[in-house]
């Protein structure tokens, strides 16, 4: 029980983190006051840290299931 409490504290906060830093990439990507070239990075670290959270969720419900 305790286990599955920790578990769930140690994968909201990773997700609360994760969409932290793609809001602030969110907020910058809309400005537009970036290169091209920054703004295409910035692009692929968002779609990175969508499928990071989605492995962490998937990893979380893995982990309380089995």
């Amino acid at each position: 029980m305790l286990e599955n409490i920790i578990l769930t504290f140690e994968a909201v906060g990773t997700l609360l983190i994760a969409w932290a830093a793609l809001r602030v990439h969110h907020r910058i990507l809309n400005e537009h006051n970036i290169s091209k070239t920054v703004f295409r990075i910035m692009r692929i670290e968002q779609r990175l840290g969508i499928l990071g959270m989605i492995l962490v969720f998937v990893g979380y419900v893995l982990n309380i299931l089995y």
